[in-house]
């Protein structure tokens, strides 16, 4: 690879699509999070999912970064819907996946794996994406009151914290040493 064509990729992340490599990881990330998705989510009810479909997500933010992080969950959020047309499609959840793109990027891309990092993000996303906006989305979508699903879903999402927690510390701890070396030529 050129010198030109390694900084055009240092200061245009867009640009990292372009190798094959990256693509075909995203693919393979994409890949595991829709078995994931299938396999590993157990229901509560019309309005609570727990599942572990995002892990894949995460590391994509970890090793890209914000930009393509959104990209990978928006676009795979629009995928897996497709795939298992549960319900009616909305597009304020894949604004979510999204942002919480965003979010884990910013506490995650470029930085040391700490367990404090992981917790924050985590905090952050279950606050104001799954309890924030996602209760907001299924309230425009259902007509159901917030005051109604509210606590299920901070119910939830607290029991889920210390566990997602330690699973993508975990994960992330073994992806800085395995694979994203890889990904930092």
């Amino acid at each position: 690879m050129s010198d030109f064509t390694k900084e055009t990729i240092k200061t245009n992340p867009i640009a990292k699509f372009k190798e094959v490599k990256v693509m075909a990881f995203c693919g393979l990330m994409a890949a595991l999070a829709i078995v994931l998705g299938k396999v590993a989510t157990i229901k509560f009810g019309p309005y609570i999912k727990v599942g572990f479909s995002g892990l894949p997500n995460r590391i994509v933010d970890y090793i890209f970064g914000p930009i393509i992080g959104a990209i990978f969950g928006g676009s795979l959020d629009i995928i897996k819907w497709f795939l298992s047309s549960d319900g009616n499609f909305f597009f304020g959840f894949t604004v979510t996946a999204m942002v919480a793109s965003v979010i884990y990027a910013f506490f995650l891309y470029k930085k040391p794996v700490k367990l404090w990092r992981v917790v924050a993000a985590e905090l952050c996303v279950k606050i104001f994406c799954n309890v924030g906006l996602n209760t907001l989305w299924l309230n425009m979508l259902y007509g159901k009151a917030i005051s109604s699903i509210l606590p299920g879903r901070i119910l939830s999402n607290s029991i889920m914290l210390p566990i997602d927690s330690a699973i993508l510390f975990m994960m992330l701890t073994v992806m800085s040493k395995v694979v994203k070396p890889y990904f930092e030529n």
